[in-house]
């Protein structure tokens, strides 16, 4: 509770009536000190009677008109207070607006005396994505003398998602394929209700289990199994390094991955299936959840989908800039510098090449078919060792998760790297979704030379059919379909 200035001035008259009391011993000031202090602790006892009266029937409300809208969209907020009756006090609300909104006003309210309902309207935008929790309204309500500030009224939440990016394609060499899960099977037979199979009797095999309907059409005793019924986790792993803000604002290569990821979680949702998720910036892990099931895991989930971005790289980290596009580093610089870091560690340990030459088997059958497998391994340390990225993804390994699908989310930029990632999620025997973005259909200008912008894309399929092509793996390619439609478009054109 606060003293307003009237209050402190008022009181201030009263120790100067009871000073002047004592020095010139007149009672009667003394009396005038008691009487304003009487005074004074009757209104405070009136105000708090009557401020707990109004924060009783008071209903104080904050309604958007919309929950669930996308970046930069305007949404109307509705600011509404009602006393069950009018109050002596002067009542003042401030509505508490989330800071990521942008109203055109400030939505305040005065309930004077003898007022009992007041609202105003304001437009609020909302640029920034994620779910926003509105403040409870501040009440600050005076008599004059007292004043006093309190919380209340309604929080609801807005949910704001980044804007689809246009014309989305998830597909295989240009043809649409469905992005979501089906239903799934688990391979294993037992308990369950979906039948799997009808086999002869065998010694060993209980009573319950015989189908007697087929054993008497058959004349052979019969055992029918059944489907087992089990859940299957499934991982999103999304790479969030700096590369994967190519693109024009809202259509990068993270917003399509995004886009594709939320698809799936939902489907996962819809499942009941185990969901978890990792993601990855440039300097390693930025996120890890286990997969789990429940309510709360998906929301989480998908609440730091909606706040993904990019990160910064290491070396662009401290001036604020992130390099990508034409500038950044190609797959084949990319490739060479990892040579690089192979050889500067050979040096610390024995080369299994440099081994077999020193045994005189250089230029030999048997070295230029063993050469490759020992090159593959050491780069493949190396990388691992080395690499933020194929560390994080090699750090998921530990976990058991049984028959999971693990869904990979990047793009083409380092070929070699992605190739031994996939591998690394295969170490498990999990199944592996990849869904890649085409650097070709990102890059500003690329389009211009639609002939070589048309075999840039083949060698990102020939790329893509080879990951498809491994066990358990399945490789989609994810973009602007208007764009890719350009490029095979040119690329028909030219035959």
């Amino acid at each position: 509770m606060r003293l307003t200035h009237r209050l402190w001035m008022i009181c201030v008259l009263a120790v100067g009536l009871a000073v002047l009391a004592l020095i010139f011993a007149r009672p009667v000031l003394l009396a005038g000190a008691v009487m304003i202090s009487v005074w004074i602790l009757t209104r405070q006892y009136l105000f708090v009677r009557e401020l707990s009266k109004v924060v009783d029937s008071l209903s104080v409300s904050q309604t958007p008109s919309l929950t669930n809208l996308r970046t930069e969209d305007s949404s109307i907020v509705t600011f509404r207070a009602t006393l069950e009756e009018p109050s002596p006090l002067q009542l003042h609300l401030e509505a508490g607006i989330p800071p990521a909104a942008s109203i055109t006003q400030l939505l305040e309210l005065a309930i004077g005396p003898g007022t009992t309902e007041q609202t105003q309207t304001a437009s609020a935008e909302w640029a920034v994505a994620g779910t926003h929790q509105f403040r409870e309204p501040q009440l600050t309500a005076s008599d004059g003398l007292f004043e006093e500030t309190v919380s209340m009224g309604t929080t609801p939440a807005v949910t704001v998602e980044p804007r689809s990016p246009r014309n989305m394609h998830v597909g295989v060499g240009g043809t649409r394929v469905p992005l979501v899960q089906g239903e799934h099977e688990t391979g294993r037979t037992g308990s369950g209700l979906e039948p799997a199979e009808l086999r002869e009797y065998v010694p060993g095999d209980t009573a319950e289990k015989i189908d007697w309907k087929a054993t008497a059409r058959l004349a052979t005793p019969h055992v029918r199994t059944y489907e087992t019924e089990t859940d299957r986790p499934t991982v999103l792993v999304l790479d969030q390094r700096s590369h994967l803000a190519m693109g024009p604002a809202g259509e990068t290569k993270l917003d399509y991955l995004r886009e594709a990821a939320m698809s799936i979680a939902a489907s996962t949702r819809q499942l009941g299936d185990p969901l978890g998720q990792l993601t990855i910036g440039d300097e390693g892990i930025t996120s890890r959840i286990r997969p789990t099931s429940g309510s709360g895991t998906y929301t989480t989930i998908r609440r730091q989908l909606l706040e993904l971005e990019p990160t910064l790289s290491p070396t662009n980290a401290q001036t604020g800039q992130t390099q990508y596009g034409p500038q950044a580093a190609t797959p084949k610089e990319s490739s060479d510098t990892q040579r690089d870091v192979h050889r500067q560690h050979s040096h610390s340990r024995t080369n299994p090449t440099n081994a077999l030459e020193k045994l005189g088997t250089d230029n030999s059958r048997f070295t230029d078919q063993l050469k490759p497998f020992y090159e593959n391994q050491t780069v493949y340390s190396t990388r691992i060792r080395n690499d933020p990225f194929s560390s994080a993804v090699e750090s998921i390994l530990n976990d058991r998760w049984g028959n999971a699908l693990t869904v990979l989310c990047t793009d083409d930029s380092n070929p070699t790297e992605l190739k031994t990632i996939v591998r690394l999620l295969r170490a498990n025997g999990n199944t592996v979704l990849v869904l890649l973005a085409p650097t070709i259909l990102f890059e500003s200008g690329a389009l211009v030379d639609a002939e070589s912008a048309y075999d840039t894309y083949l060698s990102f399929e020939t790329l893509r059919r080879n990951i498809d092509q491994l066990d358990g793996v399945s490789a989609f390619e994810i973009g602007p379909g208007d764009r890719l439609t350009s490029v095979l478009t040119a690329g028909g054109a030219d035959k």
